[in-house]
């Protein structure tokens, strides 16, 4: 049995940028963090007494012979890449809602790698497993998404990551006071609308043309080294949340689908309440809304927005790990399992 935990982040500037079609052709950087909320991944060895030879435990349950046969693009492409078939039972568990704007999707697809490693007796580095993850995401899925999710789920910690016009990314964390961070982490707050999106759905709709949004993104790009001189400076932390909110309505002008009528209205009513900035985590058109609020506005925007749903977090560092592995043999592996033949129940009848 090997279980992974992988974090999910919370990315602050920048995002946008870290897509392949803006950042080879301009470089991208992004400022963001890892929060102790987690993703799990548990896999084991599958005993031959079964029908099936692979088994998938998500909001689904997919029993089957081979990875080849599997419906869950991101499971399917990984264990190929693997080069594993079968003999495997996965199970898939999260703190956070999937569609959520939190990266869901490439911590699944971290945690499945590091965890798929693990089982095969391999320890490898967070810079393999976020480059492997970007590739089984966006060359064999064939996703349009970003490169910020895998390396944040990968890394962990609070980061500003650069993206090069040649491919290399540079993951480097900030030398920001502890207190100072302490303090951004106390004036951040996280709500979920209850709006599921997909990602892809929301991205695609400015990224097919994303040089065309060269403004935008220039601004945005140059927003991650104004937070880190804000961060630098740490007298006012207040300035963060004015650039959130002008981050937002840079990104709001990428495309329509960013934002809705309901995201607005949640958006407007915590301005209202006392936060000075906020965004859509993650692509948007729904998800996680993070807001920046003064500590003495807090329960003014939590009563306002009291019907969805606060959630409390904190920062972590550590990006995905193996947290429980235990690789003894259960079962003495047989020729005719391997072939991929079953074990046939006796019915009481027959006997």
């Amino acid at each position: 049995m090997i279980i992974s935990r992988t974090p999910y982040r919370l990315s602050l500037f920048g995002g946008g940028t870290d897509y392949p079609g803006w950042y080879l052709n301009n470089c991208g950087q992004v400022l963001s963090t890892t929060i102790d909320k987690y993703l799990f991944i548990s896999c084991r060895y599958l005993p031959p007494f079964f029908e099936h030879n692979l088994r998938l435990v998500y909001s689904k349950i997919e029993n089957c012979e081979t990875s080849s046969e599997l419906d869950h693009p991101t499971a399917r492409e990984t264990l190929k890449y693997l080069n594993i078939n079968g003999g495997l039972e996965i199970h898939y568990d999260g703190d956070l809602p999937g569609r959520s704007g939190m990266g869901s999707s490439s911590a699944f697809t971290v945690g499945l790698l590091n965890a798929l490693y693990a089982y095969q007796g391999k320890v490898v580095s967070a810079a393999q497993i976020a480059k492997e993850s970007i590739h089984i995401e966006q060359n064999l899925v064939g996703e349009t998404v970003g490169s910020q999710d895998q390396v944040n789920a990968a890394y962990g910690g609070f980061n500003k990551i650069q993206f090069f016009t040649d491919g290399e990314i540079a993951v480097k964390p900030l030398c920001i006071d502890c207190d100072v961070i302490e303090q951004l982490d106390q004036h951040l707050m996280l709500f979920y609308t209850g709006i599921m999106r997909t990602a892809e759905y929301i991205a695609a709709t400015y990224v097919d043309n994303i040089l065309s949004k060269d403004k935008q993104l220039r601004r945005i790009y140059s927003m991650v080294e104004e937070c880190e001189i804000i961060l630098r400076k740490g007298d006012d932390l207040n300035e963060v949340g004015n650039l959130l909110h002008e981050a937002w309505l840079q990104k709001r002008s990428l495309s329509r689908e960013i934002s809705n009528h309901r995201v607005d209205q949640l958006y407007e009513a915590a301005r209202t309440a006392g936060a000075l900035g906020g965004k859509l985590s993650g692509a948007g058109g729904g998800g996680m809304l993070l807001l920046f609020v003064p500590l003495d506005k807090q329960e003014q925007v939590k009563e306002k927005l009291k019907n969805i749903v606060h959630i409390p977090f904190r920062f972590e560092s550590k990006g995905s790990e193996i947290i429980f592995k235990d690789n003894r043999p259960r079962y003495e592996e047989k020729e005719q399992h391997r072939r991929g033949e079953r074990t046939k129940y006796i019915e009481l009848e027959d006997i």
